[in-house]
């Protein structure tokens, strides 16, 4: 039985010099600060590190977080100078400085933090309309940082940023609100596509006056080539004339030759035979029979082809026709082309 008695109280003794020991040292993390009272009044404050406490006479009273602190509130309803009822949500950042005003200046310093956004947040939005409030953030969010960091100081808290997490306005507004920003929409986008008309129409209109100035320029061009092909042509005919030196029976002779051309025309009604032609078949005629006939005029064309020097010139021998044969052969064709004109005027009158 005593052994027994002395075991309790060894027992007794071990306990009680184990809660003497927890009690007595104390660890503290880093960035955390501890509040000790001493018989109910505030001590000291311990920092990061090992200490000893006085058992049950030290008390710890509170452990202080030193690092920033992130805080959501939620969506509260705040009115705007024009009547309207906005949902908005805030973020706060804020850093205990003090932890012992921390501790005794304010029971719960979250709930005093929310409390005090939410009526300066009313105060702020109040003096602004819905357009100002949803583009005047940076403005807000300064106006609430300078309240509360003037309000929390003497709690130990510094307000580092606040932030507005959300405005919502009515659904009724936001759907107003998205018909107009459609509306303004469509308007640039006609716009844009209104001037993007008008550079491809001026465009357009560059490319077509371009075109025609290079096609003017292109028809001159070709013009201006062909009047110096055709003058050049001219001259080598008129020159190869010269120096074939043809006479005026080889002349009229060509003249009766082209007559029948003239006449095969489909639109050709009357055909003329001019009176100097009748001169020329005269004179013709008188030196056709002097010179012997075709036999007597076949040496000198030859000797007008050779050049006089019995050089040849180049030119064909040509085989004379007779010019009274030419002659009724001309007006045989001219006839029966007027009488076939004749005929289809008949026709056309008929029809």
């Amino acid at each position: 039985m005593d052994n027994v008695v002395t075991l309790i109280v060894l027992l007794l003794v071990v306990l009680f010099a184990v809660t003497v020991v927890v009690r007595t040292i104390r660890i503290v993390p880093q960035a955390t600060a501890v509040i000790v009272e001493r018989l109910g009044r505030y001590s000291r404050t311990l920092d990061a590190g090992l200490h000893f406490l006085v058992p049950f006479i030290d008390k710890v009273r509170a452990n202080v977080d030193l690092r920033e602190q992130v805080v959501s509130f939620p969506p509260q309803p705040v009115i705007t100078s024009d009547n309207l009822v906005v949902s908005i949500d805030t973020v706060i950042y804020y850093q205990p400085t003090d932890p012992k005003s921390a501790t005794y200046e304010i029971a719960n310093y979250i709930q005093g933090i929310e409390q005090l956004t939410v009526t300066t947040l009313r105060n702020v939005i109040g003096s602004l309309d819905l357009e100002q409030t949803l583009t005047s953030r940076d403005q807000i969010n300064g106006q609430l940082r300078g309240v509360l960091d003037e309000a929390t100081g003497r709690w130990g808290i510094r307000v580092n940023r606040v932030e507005l997490k959300a405005i919502d306005p009515p659904a009724s507004v936001q759907d107003s609100m998205e018909k107009q920003m459609r509306a303004e929409r469509d308007r640039r986008a006609a716009i844009l596509n209104a001037e993007g008309s008008k550079q491809s129409q001026i465009l357009t209109a560059e490319g077509e006056k371009q075109s025609s100035i290079l096609r003017a320029e292109g028809a001159a061009q070709a013009a201006i080539l062909r009047s110096q092909g055709e003058a050049k042509a001219i001259t080598t005919v008129f020159d190869a004339i010269h120096r074939g030196d043809p006479d005026p029976k080889l002349l009229a002779y060509q003249y009766l030759q082209t007559l029948p051309q003239i006449a095969k025309g489909d639109a050709n009604k009357v055909w003329i035979v001019p009176s100097e032609l009748n001169d020329a078949l005269k004179g013709f005629g008188s030196m056709f029979a002097a010179h012997g006939g075709p036999a007597a005029e076949a040496p000198r064309r030859r000797d007008a082809q050779d050049g006089g020097d019995g050089h040849d010139t180049g030119l064909p021998d040509v085989v004379l026709e007779d010019p009274a044969e030419a002659l009724k052969r001309a007006r045989e064709e001219a006839a029966g082309a007027a009488r076939d004109a004749e005929g289809a005027t008949r026709l056309t009158k008929e029809d």
